[in-house]
Order: C-alpha cells, then sequence, then structure tokens
C-alpha cells in the first residue's frame, strides 16, 4: 500500500476528514496548533497534511526538497493520532494545484472533505486553478487571526463568491449552491512562520519551541537551510 493511500483507507461513510495542504517549509507549532483546532472544533476524526510539490503560488528559491519537507510533516505529525501524511501533491507531475487534490480524494472514499486553509490563502482564491469549482467539491474551513471580523458580512467573501453563497446564523457559516459549507474560523495566534524559522537558522539562532524538537533535529541532521558559504 502506498502513501497516499493509507492516509485515506478509512472507508466508512461518517468520517470528516480535513484536506490542509501547503509547502510546510518547514512545518511548524503555528501549523499544528491550527489544524488541532480546526480537527476539535469541527468534529473531524483525521487531519490529512497534504505538502505541496511546486506551489503555484510561492517562489521556488529557499523551498528544500520535497522529499524533505515531507518527513518533517512525517515527523511533526506522528505523535498525534487526528494527523496523517500523504505524498499526492509529491507523486503527480507538474504543479501542485488544490482542485486536482480534491478531486483525487473525493473519487476514492465517500467521506465528508473539509478543504483547510490561511486567511492569507483565501483572499487570493480568486487566482487558484477552476477556483469556482473547487466549492462545490466539499467544504472549506478558512483559519483566521484574532480580531477578524465576526459579525457576517459579504466583505468576508470574494466578490465573485459573493452571489453563490448565503450566510446561515443556524451553522454560524455560509452554505454555497452545491449545499457546501464555509466557515471562519479564529484559531490561536502563535506568531510563527516559516520564514521566520528558516532567517533563524540562517544566522545560527535557536528554533527551539517554534518547530517539534524531531523537525529540529532532521534540520540540523540534514542541514537544512544554512546559508551557503
Amino acid at each position: 500500500m502506498n502513501e497516499e493511500d493509507s492516509a485515506i483507507n478509512k472507508e466508512t461513510t461518517d468520517r470528516r476528514i480535513g484536506l490542509f495542504g501547503g509547502t510546510f517549509n518547514p512545518i511548524h507549532l503555528g501549523h499544528l496548533r491550527g489544524a488541532e483546532e480546526i480537527r476539535e472544533t469541527f468534529g473531524l476524526q483525521e487531519v490529512v497534511f497534504i505538502p505541496a510539490a511546486i506551489p503555484p503560488h510561492k517562489v521556488a528559491e529557499g523551498v528544500v526538497e520535497a522529499r524533505h519537507r515531507l518527513e518533517m510533516v512525517r515527523l511533526g505529525t506522528a505523535t498525534n493520532p487526528g494527523f496523517s501524511t500523504t505524498d499526492i501533491e509529491l507523486t503527480r507531475p507538474g504543479k501542485s494545484y488544490s482542485i486536482d487534490t480534491i478531486r483525487y480524494f473525493r473519487e476514492r472514499h465517500p467521506n465528508a472533505l473539509f478543504f483547510i486553509l490561511g486567511r492569507d490563502a483565501f483572499v487570493e482564491i480568486e487566482t487558484w486553478k477552476e477556483f469556482q469549482q473547487l466549492f462545490s467539491l466539499c467544504n472549506f474551513i478558512v483559519m483566521t487571526r484574532p480580531g477578524f471580523q465576526k459579525t457576517p458580512s459579504n466583505a468576508q467573501l470574494p466578490g465573485s463568491l459573493v452571489r453563490v453563497f448565503r450566510y446561515d446564523e443556524e451553522i454560524k457559516g455560509w452554505i454555497h449552491t452545491s449545499g457546501h459549507t464555509l466557515h471562519f474560523k479564529e484559531i490561536t495566534y502563535l506568531d510563527i512562520s516559516s520564514t521566520k524559522v528558516r532567517e533563524l537558522i540562517e544566522t545560527g539562532e535557536s528554533i527551539r519551541y517554534l518547530i517539534p524538537a524531531e523537525v529540529e533535529t532532521y534540520i540540523r541532521q540534514q542541514g537544512l537551510y544554512r546559508k551557503s558559504r
């Protein structure tokens, strides 16, 4: 059984699965804490971490090899039974498009899917491949920082999506014409970024308590993110 199949091989119709994609360059405690809060709040049985191969919206410079990022995600999620990792985007040729990943999961199991992303990514969603079709395929959960507008307003949505969503007070979220939902969820804000972690490594400063200890050890052993001499 290959890795992507093992991540989705629990074929029960009542499972709620979160799909959490990203460069994870490297994975840090902000990623993990956000995913855990989303898992708990929305009753997800599993959150699948999906490292991207060639992210369409990222500059490739400074992104370490996919095999390293995959291994760091594996190490960072290993102690949480509600987390898993898949290499589906790493084994797919070309760039990593979210719609292809969502379709992949939909074709292989009947579970309810929840695509998890940050607010910064969501405001750019109109630039994503076939973005109008995304919301017809699965539910979406947008992680927001404290202080994000709590009162439902069309301002929460990109302009082109206003006409295809309506706010539902009962679920405290938006409902797409397809019946899928869109939620904005405030999570504990940890002021950590992969960029900051890489910068600290380059300057030889401590990254302890910013990333999992197992990931820190791996980075040190592999000599990742060190400034070229």
